[in-house]
């Protein structure tokens, strides 16, 4: 009984569960530091979405004021739940991050259904959708048959998964490489751009209209879109040197850089291109390329968003895992999923495990809907996670905490209130995805009860013995 209400109470610690499993398994090496940190922040964070969320955003807003505004606002939201996730990673620096902090929040079975469709949806269709992107951008430079791209996306799985499995300073480098390349390839863009001495209609049209709550929210859900990915650092917070450090200024400088990377572009943008061109370009970066470099503009667009892409992909591959990794190690997953590898020190099976799924979902092509079912879901688990924050300083007023967030409890709040006003928006104007998500959720519950009763099952014998 005692195991019982410890298992399927309102809190549970990670000592308990490792005390119930008995689990003996080997600790990941703390071998990240504060360049590897910041560079899968931005690295995550930076992707295509800067490339081509801009002409989405000008249709819903036509003056530059507004445009600007929905950027800033959407960073400063995110850089929000950033600062919510210092809070709690510099309070759990343990490998897991986000299932970690929902379990200590509201007990086993919540966080375990946060990694129950991490893997099961989330994470594992984000990499197999970036892998079949990045073949549609090689195929600007090598024209491929569909069969011959969805081999090239076979091909970028498993490059990655043995990438990561080697070892993880071997996947931190790569980050830094491309997240280094691409912060250079977009800034290049940038100013030349601006530096750029040919007649300049942007910065000053505006389209007529009058400002519409319902096209801002448009707008303001693709920038908050673009600039997610600050809570994969948590993941590994496990694995990062001085993590009371680096897990803060890591995720407070890099949401704050990407923020402003992404102004700083959209200006450029507007410097060249006036508001009704970007509203008609599908490809607003490559638009603005070839007008300031000519016809190799498109190709340099090209490359720079092929680095975004494999950066991204590779973070996914170097934080994801672990996940699974640690809920394995509560006893709450496969145990093989808590293997460390003698020799690379990295928890291998889970690796390859989500490059394997992966793999499954980009040849049989539900990746694409699986992955838009999954949008609900990990913003209700952001919901949830900032909730939290508030949650433990009234239920753990004792809990050591190196950060406290900034602005609390504002911050959390106005946070939450964007994350409610985000999931009723997706509700409303798509519910079939919406429950289909919440649905894919739900299916983790008979789950959990099956690895719970199996881990009670061992704590008993344990006892016995």
């Amino acid at each position: 009984m005692c195991s019982e209400m410890i298992l399927f109470g309102p809190m549970v610690t990670g000592e308990q569960l490792t005390e119930i499993h008995g689990t003996g398994s080997a600790e990941l090496p703390r071998r990240l530091g504060f360049l590897d940190a910041l560079s899968i922040v931005v690295g995550i964070i930076i992707g295509a979405g800067i490339f081509l969320v801009p002409n989405l955003v000008a249709r819903e807003l036509q003056s530059p004021g507004r445009i600007l505004g929905v950027w800033v606002f959407a960073g400063v939201i995110s850089f929000f739940g950033a600062l919510a996730c210092a809070e709690l990673g510099t309070a759990f620096p343990a490998t897991g991050g986000q299932y970690v902090f929902l379990r200590e929040m509201y007990g086993p079975l919540i966080g375990f259904l946060c990694g129950w469709s991490m893997f099961a949806v989330a994470r594992t269709a984000q990499v197999a959708w970036l892998a079949v992107t990045m073949t549609l951008y090689v195929s600007y430079f090598v024209p491929m048959s569909s069969g011959a791209a969805k081999f090239l996306g076979l091909g970028a799985l498993a490059l990655f998964t043995t990438i990561n499995y080697w070892g993880v300073n071997a996947g931190a480098l790569v980050q830094k490489v491309f997240t280094l390349a691409k912060v250079a390839g977009l800034l290049l863009l940038i100013v030349a751009a601006l530096l750029w001495r040919g007649s300049s209609t942007g910065t000053h049209a505006a389209v007529s209209g009058g400002f519409s709550i319902s096209h801002f929210g448009v707008a303001l859900i693709a920038c908050v879109l673009a600039c997610d990915g600050w809570v994969q650092l948590s993941f590994v917070a496990g694995e990062i040197r001085n993590p009371r450090r680096n897990i803060l200024w890591a995720l407070a400088i890099g949401s704050a850089a990407c923020t402003a990377v992404y102004v700083l572009a959209n200006i450029a943008y507007m410097r060249v291109l006036s508001i009704p061109e970007i509203a008609a370009s599908e490809h607003v970066g490559a638009s603005v390329a070839e007008r300031v470099m000519g016809h190799a503009g498109g190709a340099i667009v090209s490359v720079i968003i092929l680095m975004s892409i494999i950066g991204t992909l590779n973070g996914c591959f170097l934080t994801s895992p672990r996940i699974y990794f640690a809920q394995a190690r509560d006893g709450l997953f496969f145990r093989k999923f808590a293997e460390v590898h003698p020799k690379h020190q990295t928890p291998g099976f889970a690796i390859v495990a989500q490059g394997a799924w992966a793999a499954v979902l980009l040849i049989s092509g539900s990746y694409e809907s699986l992955l838009d079912y999954a949008m609900f879901a990990i913003w209700l688990s952001y919901g949830f996670m900032v909730a939290g924050v508030i949650v433990l300083r009234i239920k753990r007023p004792g809990l050591i905490r190196p950060y406290r967030m900034w602005g609390y409890p504002v911050t959390p709040i106005l946070f939450l209130l964007i994350t409610a006003w985000f999931l009723g928006n997706m509700i409303v104007t798509r519910p079939v995805p919406s429950l289909a998500g919440l649905g894919l959720i739900l299916t983790g519950v008979p789950i959990y009860f099956f690895w719970a009763r199996q881990l009670h099952g061992t704590s008993s014998s344990q006892t016995n013995a």
